[in-house]
C-alpha cells in the first residue's frame, strides 16, 4: 500500500533551513492500523501531509499501491488522492453554510457517481454513523462528536483504500472520543488502512503498529502489543 525510501522533506526561510523528516523509510501494507506518535514538532503530521499527498517531498521516493508518486504535478496528485485517500483533521473543516448532507456530497462531487449514486452514497454513510436524522441539519447545530461523525463520513463516502487521521480525537471530551475511535478501528476491521497521528498513549495502543519519531526520524517501529 505505502513504500518510503529515503524521504525527507526540509522547509526553507531565507537562509534558515529546517529538517522536518530526514530520510524516512517506511512500507505499510493494506488493510494495517499504524498510530504515528511522538512529541511535538518531531514530524508526524509533516508525515501525514506527504502520505496524503498533500505536501510533496524534498528528496527520496513514496509508492502508493504500487505507483510511484514521487515528482507528479498538483493536477496529477489531486487526481489520485481522489478516491484513494481519505482524511480525518482534528478541526473538522466542514462548511457551515452547507447541510450535513452535502458536507459529505462535497467528496463525491468530481468523481464518478451520477447525482442520484452520489445522493444514495450519502444517504448510505450517514446511516451507518447514525446521522440521517442530521442530513438536513448545519455543522453549527450539532454537537462535537456529530461533527467529527459528519468529517468521518465525508472522509469514507468515496470508499478510499487509505485513510488518514490527524489527531482526531482532539477537539473532543473522552466520551465522544472513544465513540470516534471505535469508529475508526471498525473501517479498519473492514478492510480501509489506517494511519492515524495521535499523542494519546491510550489511543495509540488501539493500532496493530505504532511508529514513533523523534526529530524527523523513525525511533521506533514495532508491533504495538511488542510496546505495552
Amino acid at each position: 500500500m505505502i513504500e518510503l525510501k529515503q524521504l525527507s522533506k526540509l522547509h526553507r526561510s531565507g537562509d534558515l533551513e529546517t529538517t522536518a523528516l530526514d530520510a524516512i523509510d517506511l512500507h505499510i501494507e493494506a488493510g494495517e492500523y499504524v498510530a504515528i506518535t511522538g512529541p511535538s514538532g518531531c514530524g508526524k503530521s509533516t508525515l501525514l501531509g506527504l502520505l496524503g499527498l498533500l505536501d510533496q517531498a524534498s528528496s527520496g521516493t513514496y509508492r502508493l499501491q504500487g505507483e510511484d508518486v514521487t515528482g507528479k504535478t498538483a493536477r496529477e496528485l489531486a487526481a489520485i488522492r481522489r478516491g484513494r485517500i481519505g482524511f480525518v483533521f482534528q478541526s473538522f473543516n466542514l462548511i457551515d453554510e452547507m447541510t450535513v448532507q452535502d458536507n459529505v456530497m462535497l467528496a463525491l462531487r468530481y468523481g464518478p457517481l451520477a447525482a442520484h449514486a452520489q445522493r444514495a452514497r450519502t444517504a448510505e454513510v450517514l446511516a451507518r454513523l447514525g446521522l440521517s436524522h442530521r442530513a438536513g441539519h448545519h455543522p453549527s447545530q450539532l454537537s462535537g462528536g456529530q461533527q467529527q461523525r459528519v468529517a468521518i463520513a465525508r472522509a469514507i463516502a468515496a470508499r478510499p483504500a487509505l485513510l488518514l487521521a490527524d489527531e482526531p480525537t482532539g477537539n473532543l471530551d473522552s466520551a465522544h472520543g472513544q465513540e470516534v475511535m471505535r469508529l475508526l478501528r471498525e473501517l479498519n476491521e473492514e478492510g480501509t488502512t489506517l494511519v492515524m497521528v495521535t499523542h494519546s498513549a491510550e489511543h495509540a495502543a488501539l493500532a496493530s503498529r505504532t511508529v514513533r519519531l523523534l526529530d524527523g526520524r523513525v525511533l521506533v517501529d514495532a508491533q504495538t502489543e511488542q510496546l505495552q
